[in-house]
């Protein structure tokens, strides 16, 4: 019987119910140890302290945006952005402090294959961002996500009404 590999992740994203969503998504695996931070600081403050193996980062946080997180962190946790920003400006400064970017109306489909990739050493994009420089997309993957929890409605209603605010 082999060791199985723990990951820890921090999730960051001020928007509850969806960072809810991404949690309960991770905590199906048994090899991830997930964490939760709500704003910029109170993320950087938690990948100092428990120093995780990947962190899923939203753009737009109060106190420090996700990019500014990401410039303050150097103990070399993977960053996999997930936002729903999809200018290509901030797309491309964002990858060149990541090793990836999920498009949030794509997460459904794209968040396990970019976690997978990231987790492996490979870069991630979502390829409805159409930024594809040295950028390679692995969303071929056939992974989807099986909502369980009672808080379905809940998320489900939560997510649709996010991924649907005009930008």
């Amino acid at each position: 019987m082999g060791i199985v590999r723990s990951f820890k992740i921090l999730v960051v994203d001020d928007y509850e119910l969806f960072r809810r969503f991404v949690c309960s998504v991770l905590q199906r695996r048994d090899d991830f140890q997930v964490v939760q931070a709500s704003d910029g600081a109170e993320a950087v403050q938690k990948a100092k302290e428990l120093l995780p193996d990947l962190i899923l980062l939203d753009i737009g946080l109060p106190s420090l945006n996700g990019i500014e997180v990401a410039r303050r962190l150097d103990h070399g946790s993977r960053i996999l952005f997930l936002s729903q920003e999809s200018s290509p400006d901030v797309v491309r400064e964002a990858l060149s402090l990541a090793a990836g970017y999920v498009h949030k109306p794509r997460a459904q489909s794209d968040l396990m294959p970019a976690i997978e990739a990231v987790l492996a050493g490979r870069r991630f994009t979502s390829s409805s961002l159409g930024v594809s420089e040295g950028v390679s997309s692995q969303a071929s993957h056939g992974h989807e996500i099986l909502f369980s929890s009672d808080d379905e409605p809940v998320l489900l209603d939560g997510l649709t009404r996010f991924t649907a605010k005009p930008q």
